[in-house]
């Protein structure tokens, strides 16, 4: 048993808390924050926002989606107590717009459920299904495998305008946080090979079925939206789990940098046998770099090492713009938008059909620019037209819009990401680290088992490398 501090209590840090407290370590989890969740969290109770009928409500960081295929994340989910069929709901992946034009799979198994749903496309032309059948089965036959250097753009060379605009560039943006043109193409073909295959064995209680569908096994293909907040999702669940086995969660914990003497790794006044950095990058970087100018030459060595390739990341943004409609209701509980520099926004949710108030939207911006105000301006001017015939001649109001300016990695080609070794007894984890993932909860995930595991194996390091 090993004396282990996980610094941030995001889901990469809860991930990694939870495994290694159920092997049997001794964790503490320092989290900055008052909040549990990291970069998809609830908002703190002080700015709840209040609708313009009066009636409170809680919010997140942003609105995030999960997906049949992040069976880490629902496997974590239901180690701490949870049920992902009770406070997720399961649809179909619809990329539809407004107007009912685009492409929504079937509610049958995989590949069929492809198969049909571009055939049956609204608003595509024989040709425009084809042109996407045919790269389908080109990266198929490729094994889903691309040139490092490859853009998705590039990957998609053939592939007619209208599936582009229409599917493509959401499915991207929504992905990968980065637009096609500077999109890893080799990541997106990781990330559509696993959600095409199939869940095998995933259970999934016929609850979390939207009205009306058959019972069928979970497909990597499903979208799973949030029915509650997202503490309420897992990382509530997640510290109260690891406290209730002998571990111990501080919010409201800065944690000063890591620093190792005579063997053993000190945060703050305590000692730990191994330290598991689970902040984003930039306050990964922020800590360590602090450390290294003092650190012993052949640690320095090892956190020069580490550094080097995580400040050369680069970030994207994402905003969500609450706002709310009396009588507003969308015609599915997601929506794809036509967008474009001056309509930022490619999604828009509707909270009233996923457990928050009728009336209330959200809108996603994904990797946006400009100020609050400006992204917040343009994406009411763009839901009012896009919304046009839903809103009736009704005002949109906004409630409260939220803008994480480094809320993802930017996914580019060939990108070099640090290790999740960054020294001896000292790791680290976050989505930013995942390197088959762009930046999504399941990488996060995943990143946080990988540190756990590998407390219990040799890293491989020397003091004197």
């Amino acid at each position: 048993m090993q004396k282990v501090c996980v610094v941030g209590a995001g889901w990469a840090g809860l991930a990694a808390a939870v495994r290694a407290t159920d092997a049997g370590h001794s964790v503490t989890v320092l989290e900055a924050k008052r909040t549990l969740g990291g970069r998809a969290r609830t908002l703190a109770q002080d700015v709840t926002p209040v609708l313009p009928d009066g009636t409170h409500t809680r919010l997140d960081n942003g609105q995030h989606i999960l997906i049949g295929a992040y069976r880490e994340t629902l496997d974590l989910m239901r180690l701490v107590g949870l049920d992902p069929a009770r406070l997720l709901l399961r649809l179909p992946l619809r990329l539809q717009f407004p107007d009912g034009s685009g492409l929504a799979l079937a509610d049958r198994p995989a590949p069929w459920n492809m198969l049909a749903a571009v055939l049956g496309a609204r608003g595509w032309g024989l040709r425009d299904k084809w042109s996407l059948l045919g790269a389908l089965r080109r990266w198929q036959k490729a094994g889903f495998q691309c040139s490092p250097a490859a853009t998705v753009a590039e990957l998609c060379v053939g592939i007619h305008p209208q599936v582009m605009d229409s599917f493509i560039h959401p499915l991207c943006v929504a992905a990968l946080n980065t637009p096609a043109q500077q999109a890893s193409g080799q990541v997106f073909l990781t990330v559509l090979r696993d959600t095409l295959k199939a869940v095998p064995g995933a259970p999934w209680a016929a609850a979390g079925l939207e009205p009306g569908a058959a019972a069928r096994p979970l497909a990597g293909t499903d979208l799973l939206l949030p029915m509650v907040d997202l503490s309420t999702l897992f990382p509530d669940a997640a510290a109260t789990w690891i406290q209730a086995h002998g571990g111990t969660v501080r919010l409201g914990a800065r944690a000063s940098a890591p620093r190792w003497t005579a063997g053993v790794w000190h945060v703050g006044e305590e000692e730990f046998d191994a330290v598991i950095w689970a902040t984003s990058a930039p306050h990964a970087v922020q800590a360590l770099e602090a450390y290294a100018g003092e650190a012993p030459k052949n640690l320095a060595l090892h956190l020069q090492r580490w550094l080097r390739p995580a400040k050369a990341l680069a970030f994207e943004a994402i905003a969500t713009v609450y706002a709310h409609s009396e009588g507003l209701a969308l015609p599915a509980p997601m929506l794809a938008l036509a967008s474009s520099p001056l309509a930022p926004a490619q999604f828009v949710f509707d909270r009233g059909q996923l457990g928050g108030p009728p009336g209330l939207m959200a809108f996603v911006a994904s990797a946006c620019t400009g100020t609050h105000e400006a992204i917040e301006a343009q994406v009411l001017v763009q839901a009012q037209s896009q919304l046009a015939p839903l809103l009736g001649g009704k005002p949109l109001l906004p409630v409260q819009t939220v803008v994480e300016k480094r809320a993802t990695l930017a996914c580019t080609p060939a990108l070099h990401r640090p290790t999740q070794r960054i020294a001896p007894g000292l790791l680290a984890c976050g989505d930013y680290l995942y390197t088959p993932y762009p930046s999504t909860i399941e990488g996060a995930v995943r990143s946080g088992l990988m540190a756990a595991l590998a407390l219990d194996e040799p890293d491989g390091f020397s003091w004197k490398s």
